[in-house]
């Protein structure tokens, strides 16, 4: 079958080659190729000051702080966009019936939620629920500059609760909602917090907490689908706990009568603590002034419009998710709130039958982190390798053919609409862009996304540290691998990195990543030697250093290549990017996540191997092994096939000294829950090394 399949394949690429010869030139015109080339390979940025001055953005002499010249702070910002947009839909949260049980071939039993349609509230009655918030929790003691934790998982009440504290000058503190009981009373200690928002899902995690956080009174939940017991929880402490509706309740019955203390540009807006992949989170301090100048920089590149549907359903204490919602609500889209357990029709909760949020809602814009990116991608392909012979053949034509056009600048609407609908179908059909952020993305992921989801797929780069802002690529941009170019806000430098060999002398200029303007962060809370360490003030500029190593290309884009803590000396000399070897192993379709190990002993690296269940399983059966999932990963004959299989992806795109030599299936799977990951799926280097520092210890020493 497969010589038929490659055949067949050849015989239509020698057809479409004839009819490319006559078609070509109508089409170059009809298209308009030329002109779509010339805004893909236009300069995106220019370097001022030689090489070691900084790269910034085309047409913006002078750096932007705000997306609006009436608004100083994203109080302002919100209450600009309610009079703008007043009765449109704004926040949207899917209807809720039941949870099922769902007995899974494996033996596990998987929670399937019942759901119906969204009910959505306009931009009038959330700046309502905004205020009456606001004004509830003055009421509970609250002063103006006195912080309050929102500790909950992405949803509508999420954003009004922030939009309520920015309003009164409250400064939000953001902890992960699966954070581990240790980082979440370290977060409420250091900031000394009195007052929490959480939801009735969560809060029975402060039952444990509230004995060592003596600093906390007050207790406001969000509705959810769990009964609250305020007493069991609060145990005889001297804490109080009440739910939105009732605080919501108390602000309303104010009336009009009570003045909002809005913010001044340089007040405190978030504290945001980091994800900790390198040990306990630190709290980045951010001002209203830098987030709304990360927000003006975000709008000029992306472009938002008020008829796009955005879905919220990455962690709203990841300042990507943060800022994309904010600078949504300032344009006038609709948001609609889901979960990654019940985003697809394929998702974990969502019952067989049952569509995922994605398909009622049909967002036109997405941000992504590229491990939800990857799936996709392996999905993609797992959909087509089950299918029929004609069905495989057609999709895999269809990507090579649009492969060979995309970058000329030309279209293939019969293909998109033929082929690729079906693809497009997974995520609503409507999408017109996604940012991936938080990590690099694999560029054949993004080339393969961008040819079957018919849309742009742009990389976003930026930190907590600086509000998200940084570069984003351009949607008129056809290349990949890049992160894009410098935003209106930001300006972007290099540093030569001796010890790594990349220097800014180079043809293509490289070194470490400075990002300076007025969207870097105040610095770390408590932490003034670490913020001198990371945060310098040149040129009238504030600048962070990222740790990030990249390479700046003629036309301004920057690639982020490498990074300093990622990058290891093996005994032989070699340097090691780890991120790189995981980022391009992680399309083998055998393996789900995966880490990396090398050390200075020794001429090789090792992994541990997060195996897919299904493709695992498929592998031994055309073995024909017979057992259990523990017993498939602890398997010497399997582990050396997805060995084999993934030294064969890393051909063509690693040196041979970077593939790992040896690894470790582990029937483990890395979840936020399991403190392996971060709540953007980025790897824990230093919890895993620890986790694993036996079996990493065993591959090393195994003959």
């Amino acid at each position: 079958m497969p010589l038929l399949e490659s055949a067949l394949l050849t015989a239509l690429k020698t057809i479409s080659f004839f009819y490319d010869v006559v078609t070509f030139i109508p089409y170059y015109f009809y298209q308009q190729q030329g002109q779509v080339l010339r805004e893909s390979n236009a300069c995106k940025a220019t370097l001022r000051g030689g090489p070691e001055g900084y790269w910034g953005c085309i047409g913006e002499p002078v750096l932007t702080t705000t997306p609006d010249a009436d608004c100083q702070t994203l109080a302002e910002l919100f209450e600009k966009s309610v009079l703008k947009y007043g009765e449109q839909p704004c926040l949207g949260t899917r209807q809720f019936f039941r949870e099922e049980d769902e007995l899974q071939p494996n033996g596990k039993v998987f929670k399937k939620s019942i759901l119906g349609e969204y009910d959505w509230t306009s931009y009038n009655e959330v700046m309502q629920d905004v205020k009456n918030f606001g004004r509830g929790l003055a009421l509970s003691g609250l002063s103006p500059t006195m912080y309050v934790l929102i500790f909950a998982e992405t949803r509508a009440d999420w954003i009004i609760a922030a939009q309520a504290c920015f309003r009164q000058n409250f400064p939000v503190i953001t902890l992960y909602a699966t954070l581990g009981d240790e980082a979440i009373i370290y977060g409420i200690n250091q900031t000394e917090v009195t007052h929490i928002v959480t939801s009735a899902d969560l809060v029975h995690k402060f039952k444990k907490v509230l004995s060592k956080t003596p600093k906390v009174k007050h207790i406001t939940y969000m509705k959810g689908r769990t009964s609250v017991n305020p007493a069991a929880i609060v145990d005889g402490r001297d804490v109080t706990i009440v739910s939105s509706e009732e605080l919501i309740a108390r602000g309303a019955a104010q009336g009009n009568t009570y003045v909002d203390t809005m913010p001044a540009p340089n007040d405190l807006a978030v504290i945001m603590y980091t994800s900790g992949s390198t040990g306990l989170p630190k709290g980045v301090l951010l001002s209203h002034s830098n987030v709304m100048a990360a927000c003006s920089g975000l709008l000029a590149r992306v472009k938002a419009r008020s008829d796009d549907v955005y879905v919220g359903y990455l962690p709203l204490a990841h300042i990507l998710e943060l800022s994309a919602e904010i600078a949504c609500i300032y344009a006038g889209c609709r948001i609609g709130y889901s979960s990654p357990n019940t985003l697809a029709d394929t998702s974990t909760a969502i019952k067989k039958g049952q569509k995922g949020d994605v398909s009622l809602l049909r967002p036109t814009v997405m941000a992504c982190v590229p491990t939800v990116m990857d799936r996709i991608y392996k999905s993609v392909w797992e959909k087509v390798e089950s299918g029929s012979l004609i069905k495989r053949l057609l999709f895999k034509f269809a990507v090579y053919y649009k492969g060979r056009w995309l970058p000329r600048g030309g279209e293939t609407p019969v293909f998109n609409k033929i082929v690729m609908s079906s693809i497009t179908s997974l995520l609503g059909g409507r999408v017109r862009g996604m940012l991936s952020g938080g990590a690099p993305l694999n560029p054949k992921t993004q080339e393969f996304l961008r040819l079957t989801l018919c849309a742009p797929i742009v990389q976003g780069y930026g930190l907590t540290e600086t509000c998200a802002a940084g570069t984003v690529g351009d949607l008129n941009d056809l290349k990949d691998g890049h992160v894009g170019s410098p935003l209106s806000c930001t300006r972007i430098k290099l540093v030569s990195w001796e010890e790594g060999n990349y220097r800014v002398t180079d043809s293509e200029p490289s070194g470490e990543v400075w990002i300076g303007g007025p969207c870097v962060a105040l610095g770390y809370f408590k932490e003034a030697e670490k913020t001198a360490e990371e945060f310098v003030e040149e040129q009238g500029i504030r600048w962070f250093k990222t740790g990030d190593i990249g390479r700046i290309a003629k036309d301004g884009t920057l690639t982020i290549v490498d990074r300093k803590k990622d990058l290891v000396k093996l005994q032989a000399g070699e340097y090691v990017s780890l991120g790189k070897v995981e980022a391009c192993l992680k399309l083998c379709p055998l393996v789900d996540n995966i880490c990396v190990f090398a050390n200075s002993m020794h001429m090789y690296t090792v992994a541990i191997v997060v195996p897919n269940p299904k493709a695992l399983q498929q592998l031994a059966d055309s073995m024909e092994i017979s057992s259990g999932w523990a017993a498939l990963c602890s398997n010497p004959a399997i582990t050396e096939q997805v060995l084999k299989q993934m030294k064969a992806q890393a051909q063509g795109s690693l040196q041979k000294f970077e593939v790992p030599q040896k690894i470790m299936l582990t029937e483990e799977v890395w979840t936020p829950d399991t403190g392996l990951v971060t709540d953007s799926l980025k790897l824990k280097r230093k919890p895993l090394s620890d986790h694993y520092s036996t079996a990493v210890q065993n591959l090393y020493g195994a003959s």
